[in-house]
């Protein structure tokens, strides 16, 4: 504002103006030994012209002095004009305003979407403000901070910007076993309370880290090495969420966990090769224990279904010669009941049942023993083939899942049939003494 106020007054305040420093006379500057234009400015100078163009361009005029003589050269003898006291008055009102206005001005800030402003009063906390254009008073009444709070923001842990810069310090831990395990994960946090975060803590982020550390050390403390390396991982991780959250809300710290990720979770690389050889050797045991299992699952079974199927036959078998027995015994007292009743019947009855059961099962020869011939003849060969017809069926009958065995004729094939005919000529004979 003061450059464009002197922009409409025309005032030049250049080095090329050529009256720069020029104005002594030159009978004065002849004596000092120095040429025109050489030499400091005339200050005094160049304040009388700065004061002269403000008054006219506010419409005052300069006060005559020394009988109105208006000279503008006037030397250092005191033959020039003096300066208008009351336009320097406003002019240094108006420089005055124009100060006090740049000042409040410079309380002005802006705040960004996803951020809050902290106004301080001489240092102390006054005020938070939104995102968007806000006004304090300015220095040094009053200042502000600017906190993103929709930022994501990371600490690692155990590593610094990639796994391979390890800081053992803080990745090396004690399990519940007596077992070291090194760790590296990494903590992403937001921020809640900008005010605790600014004021609350003096190094927020070195805070962060060790109670992340804190945190880790206490849930690996009391877990097993086996849990932590392999099933245990999501669950270690979200204890020590817990347990950091916890802790930065006692402390104040004004952030809110996120996420705890677990970059890598080994054992130290010191026994890393014994660790693996340990490794595949419970891999081993774990095979064979599940091949031995898968074993006993096959044989049990089995073996219980064959024992349970020979129980069940052996009770089948009981229960059939039970009623068997019990059956034969109560035909048995049927039977004598009805020879009580009719002796001669029933002998007669029951010899008949035999014969036909006997007669049904065996091969029968019809001979007439009344002609008195002596030449006897017997149908030989299709006796053969009915009892190898009889002996192959009741072979498969017994035995279907194997083949039958091919049935030969005995050596005593005849004797039997002898002895078959001459049972049947003693029974007729004793039919008809009867």
């Amino acid at each position: 504002m003061l450059v464009s106020l002197l922009k409409k007054t025309g005032l030049k305040l250049s080095l090329n103006d050529p009256r720069w420093g020029n104005r002594k006379d030159d009978g004065q500057k002849a004596q000092e030994g120095k040429k025109p234009g050489e030499g400091p400015p005339d200050l005094d100078q160049i304040w009388r012209d700065f004061n002269q163009r403000l008054n006219a361009f506010f419409g005052q005029k300069n006060r005559p002095d020394n009988g109105g003589n208006n000279n503008n050269n006037g030397g250092g003898n005191g033959g020039g004009q003096r300066p208008d006291m009351k336009g320097a008055g406003i002019t240094a009102g108006v420089v005055g305003g124009i100060a006090v206005l740049i000042w409040l001005a410079s309380g002005a800030f802006i705040v960004q979407e996803g951020q809050n402003g902290v106004v301080l009063t001489f240092g102390k906390y006054s005020h938070t403000t939104p995102a968007g254009f806000n006004w304090r008073w300015p220095y040094p009444f009053q200042t502000d901070e600017t906190v993103n709070v929709s930022q994501v923001r990371t600490v690692e842990v155990g590593y610094r910007d990639s796994l391979r810069n390890k800081q053992t310090g803080e990745s090396l831990m004690l399990t519940d076993d007596e077992n070291i395990i090194d760790i590296q994960f990494a903590v992403q946090y937001t921020l809640k309370s900008p005010v605790d975060w600014l004021f609350q803590n003096r190094d927020q982020e070195d805070t962060l880290r060790q109670v992340a550390e804190t945190a880790i050390r206490e849930v690996v403390g009391r877990s097993k090495m086996d849990f932590v390396l392999y099933e245990g991982r999501e669950k270690v991780a979200y204890e020590t969420q817990q347990l950091m959250q916890q802790i930065l809300d006692r402390y104040k710290v004004g952030a809110v966990i996120t996420n705890v990720t677990m970059q890598a979770v080994q054992p130290p690389e010191q026994v890393q090769a014994a660790f693996d050889d340990a490794v595949k050797a419970g891999q081993d045991r774990e095979r064979q224990k599940n091949e031995g299992q898968a074993y006993a699952n096959d044989v049990i079974p089995k073996a219980r279904g064959a024992a349970f199927r020979l129980l069940e036959e052996a009770e089948a078998y009981k229960a059939m010669v039970t009623e068997n027995a019990e059956g034969n015994a109560s035909r048995f007292k049927q039977v004598l009941v009805e020879y009580q009743k009719a002796p001669g019947v029933t002998r007669d009855r029951m010899y008949l049942d035999t014969m036909q059961q006997v007669f049904t099962s065996a091969s029968k020869v019809m001979v007439d023993a009344k002609t008195g011939s002596n030449l006897l003849y017997l149908p030989l060969d299709k006796l053969i083939a009915q009892t190898a017809a009889a002996d192959a069926t009741a072979a498969a009958a017994r035995t279907p899942a194997t083949p039958a065995a091919t049935t030969t004729l005995p050596q005593d094939a005849m004797p039997s049939v002898e002895v078959n005919s001459r049972r049947e000529r003693s029974s007729s004979r004793e039919r008809e003494s009867r």
